[in-house]
């Protein structure tokens, strides 16, 4: 117990440290969760969800209804998921998810990121081993509902981890559970704050300072790039504990 909310905590304090990078991510999820089922989020459940993220991000209400709207336009090209994997310096495993409309440039981009920082891109699925692709839902507690209880609950929907982050309590399940796990969440009541897909590392490895240092610069350029949705891998984070 611990291990993914640790890696997530440190990785979130991280990723949401830049709003702007956030709401173009945000608007991307949403955009292709009204071309996949709709505009309307109550006939829409990822969209209601993404919803959710938007407003515990802060994102301003205009932005949401902007990307929905721009969505349902029939000028909006469609933004095709494509998942990339490759090693980084010192062989630290790295997993780039993309929403983009353009493949061509965007694996352009992200081969070269690897290759200028020393790392190299693999083929698809070629590391898909090293980690755990988990449904990961924030909820806030509820009166007279403990943990255990939920716990057990929960698990016949495909949970198996939960942790409580003071008022707040971070759900994990299976990636393939993630709408079995919303359905409950909605119909009993609970307040859904936010819920993602996370790619949580099996192990992770340990750098020296300097190590790190280069691995970052890599993890940035990624996180810069316009298409880049998520960076996931597989170094050990400089404040994690045992």
């Amino acid at each position: 117990m611990g291990r993914a909310f640790e890696y997530r905590k440190a990785r979130k304090l991280k990723r949401w440290g830049n709003m702007a990078r956030t709401f173009t991510k945000l608007g991307k999820e949403i955009s292709i969760a009204v071309k996949a089922s709709g505009p309307d989020p109550d006939a829409n459940p990822r969209l209601r969800v993404l919803m959710q993220n938007a407003k515990a991000a802060n994102m301003p209400k205009e932005n949401v209804e902007r990307a929905i709207k721009k969505a349902t336009s029939k000028d909006e090209g469609d933004y095709k998921e494509i998942v990339y994997e490759g090693y980084g310096p010192f062989g630290i495993a790295i997993v780039v998810e993309t929403a983009t409309d353009n493949p061509t440039r965007t694996v352009a981009n992200v081969r070269s990121y690897f290759n200028k920082f020393g790392g190299s891109l693999g083929t698809s699925g070629s590391l898909s081993f090293l980690f755990d692709h988990k449904s990961v839902f924030k909820i806030k507690a509820k009166e007279g509902v403990s943990l255990e209880d939920l716990e057990l609950e929960l698990i016949d929907y495909g949970v198996d981890e939960l942790e409580a982050d003071g008022e707040e309590i971070v759900l994990y399940g299976e990636f393939e559970s993630f709408s079995n796990i919303q359905k409950y969440l909605e119909e009993n009541g609970f307040e859904i704050e936010s819920a993602e897909f996370e790619r949580i590392p099996n192990d992770t490895k340990e750098v020296t300072e300097e190590q790190r240092a280069s691995i970052e610069k890599l993890l940035e350029k990624f996180e810069d790039d316009e298409d880049v949705q998520n960076v996931f891998h597989n170094m050990k984070e400089a404040d994690d504990e045992e």
